[in-house]
Protein backbone atom coordinates (compact mmCIF):
# COMPACT_ATOMS: atom_id res chain seq x y z
CA UNK A 1 0.00 0.00 0.00
CA UNK A 2 1.20 3.51 -1.17
CA UNK A 3 1.60 5.93 1.66
CA UNK A 4 3.88 8.08 0.13
CA UNK A 5 2.66 9.57 -3.40
CA UNK A 6 5.75 10.21 -6.45
CA UNK A 7 8.38 9.30 -3.68
CA UNK A 8 7.82 12.24 -1.78
CA UNK A 9 5.74 13.91 1.18
CA UNK A 10 4.16 17.12 -0.04
CA UNK A 11 3.24 18.82 3.40
CA UNK A 12 2.58 21.92 2.01
CA UNK A 13 -1.04 21.06 0.87
CA UNK A 14 -1.60 18.75 3.79
CA UNK A 15 -4.34 19.33 6.74
CA UNK A 16 -3.03 21.07 10.09
CA UNK A 17 -3.77 18.33 12.41
CA UNK A 18 -2.03 19.59 15.39
CA UNK A 19 -1.65 22.61 17.23
CA UNK A 20 1.83 24.70 16.75
CA UNK A 21 3.61 23.69 20.03
CA UNK A 22 6.85 22.00 21.08
CA UNK A 23 5.00 18.69 22.33
CA UNK A 24 1.95 18.60 19.46
CA UNK A 25 4.73 18.74 16.59
CA UNK A 26 6.52 15.88 18.55
CA UNK A 27 3.18 14.17 18.37
CA UNK A 28 2.80 14.82 14.57
CA UNK A 29 5.77 13.73 13.45
CA UNK A 30 6.02 10.39 15.74
CA UNK A 31 2.30 9.95 13.93
CA UNK A 32 4.16 10.14 10.55
CA UNK A 33 6.82 8.05 11.37
CA UNK A 34 4.29 5.59 12.46
CA UNK A 35 2.41 5.77 9.78
CA UNK A 36 3.77 2.82 7.80
CA UNK A 37 5.15 0.57 10.64
CA UNK A 38 0.98 0.89 11.62
CA UNK A 39 -0.63 -0.24 8.52
CA UNK A 40 1.26 -3.66 9.15
CA UNK A 41 0.35 -3.99 12.93
CA UNK A 42 -2.76 -2.83 13.23
CA UNK A 43 -5.15 -6.19 12.04
CA UNK A 44 -7.88 -3.89 10.66
CA UNK A 45 -5.20 -3.12 8.19
CA UNK A 46 -3.18 -5.92 7.50
CA UNK A 47 -3.84 -7.99 4.42
CA UNK A 48 -5.58 -11.18 4.68
CA UNK A 49 -7.18 -13.46 2.09
CA UNK A 50 -10.09 -14.11 4.90
CA UNK A 51 -11.23 -10.66 3.81
CA UNK A 52 -12.70 -12.57 0.59
CA UNK A 53 -15.39 -14.58 3.13
CA UNK A 54 -17.60 -13.61 5.79
CA UNK A 55 -18.27 -16.68 7.63
CA UNK A 56 -17.59 -17.33 10.13
CA UNK A 57 -17.63 -13.73 11.92
CA UNK A 58 -14.87 -12.67 13.54
CA UNK A 59 -15.67 -8.81 14.55
CA UNK A 60 -19.24 -9.25 15.86
CA UNK A 61 -19.72 -5.55 16.85
CA UNK A 62 -18.72 -4.53 13.26
CA UNK A 63 -20.93 -7.27 11.79
CA UNK A 64 -24.02 -6.42 14.06
CA UNK A 65 -23.40 -2.57 12.98
CA UNK A 66 -23.75 -3.45 9.73
CA UNK A 67 -27.14 -5.37 10.02
CA UNK A 68 -28.06 -2.46 11.63
CA UNK A 69 -27.57 -0.25 9.02
CA UNK A 70 -29.07 -2.81 6.40
CA UNK A 71 -32.17 -2.78 8.36
CA UNK A 72 -32.72 0.72 7.79
CA UNK A 73 -33.31 0.75 3.95
CA UNK A 74 -34.52 3.52 2.47
CA UNK A 75 -35.10 5.36 -0.89
CA UNK A 76 -35.63 8.86 -2.14
CA UNK A 77 -39.44 7.72 -3.44
CA UNK A 78 -40.60 8.00 -0.15
CA UNK A 79 -40.47 11.50 0.10
CA UNK A 80 -43.31 13.70 -0.42
CA UNK A 81 -43.02 16.93 -1.65
CA UNK A 82 -46.03 18.12 -2.21
CA UNK A 83 -46.72 20.24 0.70
CA UNK A 84 -43.02 21.57 0.55
CA UNK A 85 -43.40 23.28 -2.93
CA UNK A 86 -46.78 24.93 -1.15
CA UNK A 87 -44.76 25.91 2.33
CA UNK A 88 -41.49 27.31 -0.32
CA UNK A 89 -43.92 29.38 -2.25
CA UNK A 90 -46.19 30.40 0.89
CA UNK A 91 -45.03 30.37 3.88
CA UNK A 92 -41.10 31.25 3.94
CA UNK A 93 -39.31 33.93 3.95
CA UNK A 94 -37.15 35.11 1.09
CA UNK A 95 -33.88 34.26 3.71
CA UNK A 96 -35.46 31.15 4.84
CA UNK A 97 -35.67 29.95 1.31
CA UNK A 98 -32.26 31.74 0.84
CA UNK A 99 -30.93 29.78 3.94
CA UNK A 100 -32.44 25.97 3.22
CA UNK A 101 -31.35 25.97 -0.45
CA UNK A 102 -27.72 26.75 0.69
CA UNK A 103 -28.12 24.19 3.48
CA UNK A 104 -29.02 21.71 0.67
CA UNK A 105 -26.71 22.47 -1.88
CA UNK A 106 -23.98 21.84 1.12
CA UNK A 107 -25.54 18.69 1.86
CA UNK A 108 -25.93 17.34 -2.00
CA UNK A 109 -22.01 17.72 -2.43
CA UNK A 110 -20.67 16.76 0.87
CA UNK A 111 -21.91 13.16 0.62
CA UNK A 112 -20.20 12.82 -2.71
CA UNK A 113 -17.28 13.75 -0.77
CA UNK A 114 -17.99 11.13 1.88
CA UNK A 115 -18.28 8.86 -0.76
CA UNK A 116 -14.63 9.69 -2.48
CA UNK A 117 -12.93 8.51 0.89
CA UNK A 118 -14.71 6.01 1.03
CA UNK A 119 -13.98 4.78 -2.13
CA UNK A 120 -10.11 6.04 -3.09
CA UNK A 121 -9.32 5.54 0.83
CA UNK A 122 -11.14 3.40 3.46
CA UNK A 123 -12.60 0.82 1.22
CA UNK A 124 -9.34 0.24 0.30
CA UNK A 125 -7.36 0.36 3.37
CA UNK A 126 -9.23 -1.63 5.77
CA UNK A 127 -9.16 -5.38 5.00
CA UNK A 128 -11.66 -6.66 7.59
CA UNK A 129 -14.87 -8.62 5.73
CA UNK A 130 -17.46 -7.04 7.97
CA UNK A 131 -15.97 -3.64 7.93
CA UNK A 132 -16.28 -3.76 3.86
CA UNK A 133 -19.66 -4.68 4.35
CA UNK A 134 -20.60 -1.55 6.09
CA UNK A 135 -18.59 0.78 3.79
CA UNK A 136 -20.10 -0.94 0.94
CA UNK A 137 -23.63 -0.34 2.29
CA UNK A 138 -22.95 2.88 3.11
CA UNK A 139 -21.63 4.00 -0.06
CA UNK A 140 -25.31 3.31 -1.64
CA UNK A 141 -26.55 5.07 0.58
CA UNK A 142 -24.98 8.27 0.33
CA UNK A 143 -25.75 7.69 -2.91
CA UNK A 144 -29.61 7.78 -1.65
CA UNK A 145 -29.05 10.94 0.44
CA UNK A 146 -27.35 12.83 -2.90
CA UNK A 147 -30.08 11.68 -5.20
CA UNK A 148 -32.51 13.01 -2.53
CA UNK A 149 -31.03 16.63 -1.82
CA UNK A 150 -30.65 17.29 -5.71
CA UNK A 151 -34.35 16.02 -5.72
CA UNK A 152 -35.45 18.31 -3.18
CA UNK A 153 -32.89 21.18 -5.02
CA UNK A 154 -34.79 20.20 -8.29
CA UNK A 155 -38.40 20.50 -6.87
CA UNK A 156 -38.01 23.52 -4.78
CA UNK A 157 -35.79 25.77 -7.13
CA UNK A 158 -37.59 26.71 -9.78
CA UNK A 159 -34.64 28.63 -11.41
CA UNK A 160 -31.99 27.06 -14.01
CA UNK A 161 -29.47 29.44 -13.32
CA UNK A 162 -30.25 29.34 -9.36
CA UNK A 163 -30.26 25.54 -9.44
CA UNK A 164 -26.87 25.11 -11.17
CA UNK A 165 -25.34 27.57 -9.01
CA UNK A 166 -26.68 25.23 -6.14
CA UNK A 167 -25.24 22.09 -7.57
CA UNK A 168 -21.97 23.11 -8.21
CA UNK A 169 -21.57 24.89 -4.55
CA UNK A 170 -18.30 23.57 -4.27
CA UNK A 171 -17.01 26.20 -6.79
CA UNK A 172 -19.96 29.00 -6.50
CA UNK A 173 -20.20 29.24 -2.85
CA UNK A 174 -17.83 30.28 -0.73
CA UNK A 175 -18.83 28.64 2.68
CA UNK A 176 -19.49 25.60 1.45
CA UNK A 177 -16.42 25.43 -0.56
CA UNK A 178 -14.54 26.21 2.73
CA UNK A 179 -16.05 22.78 4.15
CA UNK A 180 -15.45 20.49 1.09
CA UNK A 181 -11.65 21.63 1.01
CA UNK A 182 -10.61 20.55 4.13
CA UNK A 183 -12.25 16.99 3.99
CA UNK A 184 -10.66 16.62 0.08
CA UNK A 185 -7.46 17.50 1.58
CA UNK A 186 -7.63 14.91 4.44
CA UNK A 187 -8.48 12.26 1.45
CA UNK A 188 -5.74 13.26 -0.32
CA UNK A 189 -3.25 13.83 2.57
CA UNK A 190 -0.31 11.13 2.00
CA UNK A 191 1.07 11.41 5.61
CA UNK A 192 -1.65 11.26 7.65
CA UNK A 193 -2.48 7.77 9.71
CA UNK A 194 -5.47 6.09 9.30
CA UNK A 195 -6.66 6.67 12.17
CA UNK A 196 -6.26 10.43 11.86
CA UNK A 197 -8.20 10.01 8.66
CA UNK A 198 -10.89 8.35 10.27
CA UNK A 199 -11.53 11.34 12.97
CA UNK A 200 -11.49 13.76 10.29
CA UNK A 201 -14.66 11.94 8.94
CA UNK A 202 -15.98 11.17 12.13
CA UNK A 203 -15.97 15.19 12.42
CA UNK A 204 -17.07 15.45 8.83
CA UNK A 205 -20.43 13.71 9.45
CA UNK A 206 -20.61 14.20 13.10
CA UNK A 207 -19.89 18.02 12.90
CA UNK A 208 -20.40 19.35 9.82
CA UNK A 209 -23.71 17.92 9.54
CA UNK A 210 -25.20 18.27 13.02
CA UNK A 211 -26.14 22.50 12.74
CA UNK A 212 -27.60 21.97 9.51
CA UNK A 213 -29.38 18.68 10.55
CA UNK A 214 -30.53 21.11 13.33
CA UNK A 215 -31.51 24.04 11.42
CA UNK A 216 -33.76 21.70 9.15
CA UNK A 217 -35.30 19.99 12.42
CA UNK A 218 -35.67 23.86 13.87
CA UNK A 219 -38.65 24.46 10.88
CA UNK A 220 -39.89 20.49 11.65
CA UNK A 221 -40.69 22.22 15.49
CA UNK A 222 -42.49 25.34 13.33
CA UNK A 223 -44.40 22.63 11.34
CA UNK A 224 -42.68 23.14 7.46
CA UNK A 225 -41.63 21.45 5.12
CA UNK A 226 -42.72 17.93 6.11
CA UNK A 227 -40.83 16.23 3.07
CA UNK A 228 -37.42 17.91 3.44
CA UNK A 229 -38.07 17.23 7.32
CA UNK A 230 -39.21 13.81 6.88
CA UNK A 231 -36.05 12.91 4.78
CA UNK A 232 -33.43 15.03 7.30
CA UNK A 233 -34.80 12.41 10.09
CA UNK A 234 -33.95 9.20 7.76
CA UNK A 235 -30.63 10.87 6.40
CA UNK A 236 -29.62 12.21 10.09
CA UNK A 237 -30.50 9.20 11.39
CA UNK A 238 -27.80 7.03 8.73
CA UNK A 239 -24.92 9.63 9.35
CA UNK A 240 -24.91 9.33 13.60
CA UNK A 241 -24.94 5.36 12.36
CA UNK A 242 -21.64 6.01 10.30
CA UNK A 243 -20.22 8.49 13.05
CA UNK A 244 -20.91 5.94 15.51
CA UNK A 245 -19.35 3.02 12.74
CA UNK A 246 -15.89 5.31 12.65
CA UNK A 247 -16.07 5.55 16.50
CA UNK A 248 -16.11 1.82 16.66
CA UNK A 249 -13.44 0.99 14.60
CA UNK A 250 -11.00 3.92 16.34
CA UNK A 251 -11.82 1.78 19.28
CA UNK A 252 -10.22 -1.35 17.56
CA UNK A 253 -7.75 0.25 16.42
CA UNK A 254 -3.94 -0.75 18.50
CA UNK A 255 -2.07 2.70 17.39
CA UNK A 256 -4.28 5.47 18.07
CA UNK A 257 -3.19 9.09 17.61
CA UNK A 258 -2.69 11.17 20.89
CA UNK A 259 -5.45 12.55 22.35
CA UNK A 260 -4.05 16.24 21.67
CA UNK A 261 -3.77 15.32 17.76
CA UNK A 262 -7.89 14.22 18.14
CA UNK A 263 -8.85 17.24 20.00
CA UNK A 264 -7.21 19.82 17.37
CA UNK A 265 -8.75 17.54 14.60
CA UNK A 266 -12.62 18.37 16.36
CA UNK A 267 -11.64 21.56 17.07
CA UNK A 268 -10.76 22.46 13.78
CA UNK A 269 -14.00 20.70 12.30
CA UNK A 270 -16.06 23.15 14.79
CA UNK A 271 -14.30 26.22 13.91
CA UNK A 272 -15.49 25.75 10.16
CA UNK A 273 -19.02 24.47 11.41
CA UNK A 274 -19.54 27.67 13.55
CA UNK A 275 -18.20 29.79 10.95
CA UNK A 276 -20.62 28.28 8.28
CA UNK A 277 -24.15 28.40 10.52
CA UNK A 278 -23.43 31.90 12.41
CA UNK A 279 -21.39 34.41 9.99
CA UNK A 280 -21.33 32.98 6.27
CA UNK A 281 -24.56 31.66 6.27
CA UNK A 282 -26.37 32.76 9.61
CA UNK A 283 -29.26 30.71 11.53
CA UNK A 284 -30.36 34.20 11.84
CA UNK A 285 -31.91 34.10 8.81
CA UNK A 286 -34.67 31.26 9.52
CA UNK A 287 -35.02 32.87 13.44
CA UNK A 288 -32.67 30.54 15.18
CA UNK A 289 -30.28 32.01 17.46
CA UNK A 290 -26.53 32.39 16.03
CA UNK A 291 -25.03 31.59 19.60
CA UNK A 292 -27.44 28.69 21.05
CA UNK A 293 -26.06 27.32 17.38
CA UNK A 294 -22.39 27.20 18.39
CA UNK A 295 -23.75 25.89 21.46
CA UNK A 296 -24.89 22.83 20.29
CA UNK A 297 -22.16 22.57 17.47
CA UNK A 298 -19.77 22.15 20.48
CA UNK A 299 -21.97 19.90 22.65
CA UNK A 300 -22.28 17.74 19.14
CA UNK A 301 -18.44 18.07 19.28
CA UNK A 302 -17.75 17.01 23.00
CA UNK A 303 -20.38 13.62 22.54
CA UNK A 304 -18.09 12.92 19.76
CA UNK A 305 -14.78 13.53 21.42
CA UNK A 306 -15.93 11.19 24.49
CA UNK A 307 -17.00 8.24 21.40
CA UNK A 308 -13.40 8.66 20.46
CA UNK A 309 -11.56 8.23 24.03
CA UNK A 310 -11.21 11.68 24.80
CA UNK A 311 -12.08 14.37 27.30
CA UNK A 312 -14.56 16.80 26.85
CA UNK A 313 -13.33 20.19 25.41
CA UNK A 314 -16.33 23.00 25.09
CA UNK A 315 -18.69 21.50 28.33
CA UNK A 316 -21.71 22.92 26.77
CA UNK A 317 -25.01 21.58 27.33
CA UNK A 318 -27.52 21.06 24.40
CA UNK A 319 -29.22 24.33 23.77
CA UNK A 320 -32.17 22.79 21.50
CA UNK A 321 -35.30 21.14 23.72
CA UNK A 322 -36.63 20.40 20.07
CA UNK A 323 -33.18 18.08 19.30
CA UNK A 324 -33.79 16.45 22.97
CA UNK A 325 -37.53 15.71 22.07
CA UNK A 326 -36.37 14.44 18.26
CA UNK A 327 -32.38 12.78 19.13
CA UNK A 328 -30.43 11.75 16.58
CA UNK A 329 -30.87 8.51 17.57
CA UNK A 330 -34.43 9.06 16.51
CA UNK A 331 -36.46 7.60 19.29
CA UNK A 332 -40.08 8.53 17.62
CA UNK A 333 -43.28 7.15 18.21
CA UNK A 334 -43.41 4.07 16.48
CA UNK A 335 -46.86 3.87 15.19
CA UNK A 336 -46.89 7.62 13.73
CA UNK A 337 -47.83 7.37 10.24
CA UNK A 338 -44.78 7.34 7.41
CA UNK A 339 -42.59 7.49 10.75
CA UNK A 340 -38.81 7.72 10.15
CA UNK A 341 -38.04 5.08 12.72
CA UNK A 342 -38.48 1.70 11.21
CA UNK A 343 -36.49 -1.19 9.67
CA UNK A 344 -36.91 -4.24 7.41
CA UNK A 345 -38.91 -6.90 9.17
CA UNK A 346 -37.17 -9.54 7.09
CA UNK A 347 -33.11 -8.40 8.62
CA UNK A 348 -34.44 -8.43 12.24
CA UNK A 349 -32.39 -11.73 13.03
CA UNK A 350 -28.67 -11.48 12.48
CA UNK A 351 -27.66 -13.66 9.62
CA UNK A 352 -24.26 -15.24 11.23
CA UNK A 353 -25.37 -18.33 13.49
CA UNK A 354 -23.01 -17.83 15.90
CA UNK A 355 -23.54 -13.89 16.48
CA UNK A 356 -23.79 -13.06 20.39
CA UNK A 357 -26.29 -10.06 18.92
CA UNK A 358 -30.32 -10.71 19.36
CA UNK A 359 -33.05 -8.84 17.29
CA UNK A 360 -31.60 -5.87 15.52
CA UNK A 361 -33.45 -2.92 14.64
CA UNK A 362 -31.94 0.64 13.27
CA UNK A 363 -31.19 1.33 16.78
CA UNK A 364 -30.11 -0.03 19.60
Amino acid sequence: MTIVQNGHMDLSSCPTTTPTTATSMKHSTESVEATAAGLCEEPLLKESKRRFVLFPIQYHEIWTMYKKAQACFWTAEEMDLSLDVVHWRTRLSPNERHFISHVLAFFAASDGIVNENLVERFSNEVQVAEARCFYGYQIMMENVHSETYSLLIDTLVKDPEERTYLFDAIETIPCVRRKAEWALRWISDPRSTFAERLVAFAAVEGIFFSGSFASIFWLKKRGLMPGLTFSNELISRDEGMHTDFACLLFEHLKKRPHPDVVQKIIADAVAIEQEFLTDALPVGLIGMNAALMRQYIEFVADRLLVSLGNDKLYHSTNPFDFMDMISLEGKTNFFEKRVSEYSKANMNQSSDPGSPSGPLSCFL
